[in-house]
């Protein structure tokens, strides 16, 4: 996979968070999502953004236009360097929360992408790296 462009921003708010939802859709113009993909890509993204702010107490997301061969696509990683996640597995069924949401959120957001990775530790934080593939 070749890194095509990257950036960097912080999550620290739901100013933030509105502000991710921009940029997010703006690199999913510049390779041409359909409508869909757009909405899927910046949907999932709001909800990883929303939850390292609830449950890590804010972080980053790294964003990459990526290509594998003739394709390319939008790379997101999302960390913080919140409490972790005990049970990977139970936090990503639907209905599941620690907090006062729907419990939707991270296995709405692994159905809205191509590819989805989680790695967390109790204590350290947590590292969600999604791809939608044009």
């Amino acid at each position: 996979m070749t890194i095509l462009k990257n950036d960097m921003r912080y999550i620290r708010n739901s100013d933030d968070i509105v502000l991710i939802r921009q940029v997010v859709r703006e690199w999913a113009l510049m390779i041409q999502f359909s409508l869909v993909d757009q909405t899927k890509i910046v949907t999932a993204s709001s909800e990883l953004a929303r939850n390292a702010v609830e449950y890590g107490g804010g972080g980053v997301l790294y964003l990459q236009i990526v290509s594998d061969g003739i394709r390319k696509g939008l790379k997101l990683i999302f960390e913080d360097k919140g409490p972790g996640i005990a049970d990977i597995g139970l936090a990503l069924k639907d209905g599941y929360t620690t907090g006062e949401g729907m419990g939707l959120g991270l296995g709405g957001a692994r159905r809205l992408v191509n590819e989805f990775n989680i790695e967390s530790s109790v204590g350290q934080g947590t590292k969600i790296t999604i791809i939608r593939w044009k």
